[in-house]
């Protein structure tokens, strides 16, 4: 089978093109690794070109041996759909998690996005912490969560608590809660120890100033997460530009009832007695 007629390549490219059309990925902003199933590697695999061992610049030791699609480094997500070959590359790790090498795409040159590392690590986090169920790591520029970084504190009580009183699917969809990075150099190993930190616990990140880091089992269910704390975030910058001080919104009480409803838990520490902002 060709690379391109894969089906999770394909879902691949859709989810790219979906963030680029909602106007999270300017520029060359943005980046999104997919862990591909065995499978899947060996439906594809006589495609492959192995290039020279690169390394990673962190030990991600119980992703040996696995393989990624990727973005590249200073490519385009709008180019996504219209040259994936040029845009995205598979890569390999090494039986040391230590080195990865190019064996797929970057056909004009290129490497995995200046992310990589952050994107490994990550999914290190979670494929521990879910017995591999987890495969899609998504980095976008996401406007109003950005926003909503300048104007409240930043914390991950005051974020999970104001994004799930704007929209009631929110504690569903994301019960857990949203962990907050402040401010970091990108692309770099400090910042993506950070938020493998907060990813043992949640499955969103926000990077103040920057953006957001999501995961999740699959394409759909990554972009929907990102896409619901979004408009979250959306909602509640319209709220506050009309006024700070909110005249009725859903009550810890309230939560409680939603969470027995929906059979979730939602964790007390954001039930919290609040003051209006």
């Amino acid at each position: 089978m060709k690379v391109l007629d894969a089906e999770f390549v394909q879902g691949f490219i859709r989810m790219a093109n979906d963030g680029w059309e909602q106007g999270w990925h300017e520029r060359n902003g943005g980046n999104l690794t997919y862990r591909i199933k065995d499978e899947e590697v060996e439906s594809i695999k006589e495609n492959f070109n192995p290039g020279e061992w690169q390394p990673i610049g962190t030990t991600v030791s119980n992703l040996a041996g696995e393989y990624f699609l990727t973005t590249g480094s200073g490519k385009y997500f709008r180019n996504v759909i219209l040259d994936p070959e040029d845009s995205l590359g598979i890569a390999e790790i090494d039986e040391k998690g230590e080195n990865y090498r190019v064996v797929w795409g970057f056909v004009n040159g290129g490497r995995p996005t200046s992310e990589f590392p952050s994107h490994l690590m990550n999914h290190e986090v979670k494929k521990l912490a879910t017995g591999g169920k987890y495969r899609v790591i998504y980095h976008a520029h996401t406007t109003n969560i950005i926003a909503l970084t300048f104007v409240l504190p930043l914390s991950d009580e005051v974020f999970t608590r104001e994004l799930w009183e704007m929209a009631t699917e929110c504690p569903v969809v994301f019960p857990s809660g949203i962990g907050v990075v402040p401010w970091m150099v990108p692309g770099g190993r400090d910042i993506a120890v950070e938020t493998s930190k907060l990813m043992k616990k949640y499955d969103l990140a926000i990077w103040a100033h920057h953006g957001m880091f999501a995961a999740g089992e699959d394409f759909d269910l990554t972009f929907g997460l990102m896409h619901t704390a979004e408009k979250s975030a959306e909602i509640l910058v319209k709220v506050l530009s009309m006024n700070p001080h909110k005249l009725q919104t859903i009550t810890p009480d309230d939560f409680r009832h939603l969470a027995k409803d929906f059979n979730v838990n939602l964790p007390e520490e954001f039930l919290y007695e609040k003051k209006t902002l």
